[in-house]
């Protein structure tokens, strides 16, 4: 599953030809172009049919890259990277002067990440330069955690789309921002508020004033079909009505399945890792299926399930 040494080399090639090419980090799949290359991040944006003052994240082989794209290393923020990269963390930083405004959309920062996955990590080094890599998917809907994700998703807009099997984490990274000297938790992920409150201290929640970053839009991650969230006790009232009602209802929960005629039911892992991996592999899945309506039984309250919690939470609005 691991991509050979000829199919790196041919998506290095394509990214200074300053074509696109997917490629597999452990959050998800991401929709790569090289981040120096203006005509190229274009490219992203018109695939992705995503709007340009949304930032991209570049990804990075190491703190030793940092200083190609920020204007400065925060003590907080080199004590994150030392404890988290390579891996699911992104670090907003001040930008340098040299970061087009293609890549942070215009703001004063940049969003910084060194993912762990080996495949991206090979691709990274063979390209020795940043990669900008949004989430391989369109605007909007749900990230890939597989390579025929991706190719359902983008067809021929990617030149190439490694395969490196599945994402190991599957919900997107963390990211917080190092600016003006506080810390600031921007999106969960599977490092926790907690985790990162260990390494610097005090974790500020965003205000007016916070950057822009992926994955903040009231409507985000979000299937086809219309999604709504129902608390556990009240899933099967819910289910049974809209079955009454003569929908076609597809159900993600982690308790135990109905049997009723006309509903499609996914039961998902009861602990929050094994949940978050598996959760846009099974939305795609019951997105496919259909229904009038996906129901999802609400997952518990805490931080181990905050950022499920959020994906689910954009999931289920219905526009902006």
């Amino acid at each position: 599953m691991i991509p050979v040494a000829a199919e790196i080399e041919r998506a290095v090639a394509l990214l200074c030809a300053g074509e696109l090419v997917a490629f597999p980090t452990e959050t998800v799949y991401g929709l790569g172009a090289d981040a120096s290359n203006p005509a190229a991040l274009a490219r992203i944006f018109a695939a992705k049919g995503r709007p340009k003052t949304h930032p991209l994240i570049v990804h990075v082989s190491g703190l030793a890259d940092v200083r190609d794209w920020a204007a400065g290393l925060p003590e907080a923020a080199a004590r994150l990277a030392g404890a988290f990269w390579p891996g699911p963390l992104t670090l907003v930083l001040p930008r340098s002067a040299r970061v087009s405004d293609a890549v942070t959309g215009g703001q004063a920062s940049v969003a910084l990440r060194a993912p762990v996955h080996p495949v991206a990590r090979a691709l990274l080094a063979a390209f020795g330069r940043g990669i900008a890599a949004p989430s391989a998917n369109r605007h909007g809907r749900i990230s890939p955690t597989r390579a025929a994700d991706v190719r359902e998703e983008l067809g021929n807009r990617v030149a190439m789309v490694l395969d490196g099997g599945d994402c190991a984490v599957g919900l997107e990274s963390t990211i917080v921002a190092c600016l003006d000297g506080r810390v600031t938790l921007l999106r969960p992920g599977s490092i926790s508020r907690s985790q990162v409150a260990d390494v610097v201290g005090g974790v500020d929640e965003p205000g007016a004033d916070a950057p822009r970053v992926p994955g903040r839009e009231r409507s985000h991650y979000a299937p086809g079909t219309p999604l709504a969230i129902v608390a556990a006790g009240q899933l099967r009232q819910a289910a049974e009505a809209a079955l009454a009602a003569g929908l076609r209802v597809a159900v993600l929960a982690r308790s135990a399945p109905m049997k009723d005629v006309g509903l499609t039911w996914r039961r998902m892992p009861e602990a929050a890792p094994a949940y978050g991996r598996a959760l846009y592999a099974a939305l795609r899945a019951l997105d496919a299926v259909d229904a009038d309506r996906i129901l999802v039984e609400a997952v518990p309250a805490g931080e181990d399930w905050a950022a499920v919690a959020d994906r689910l939470a954009r999931a289920a609005v219905s526009g902006p």
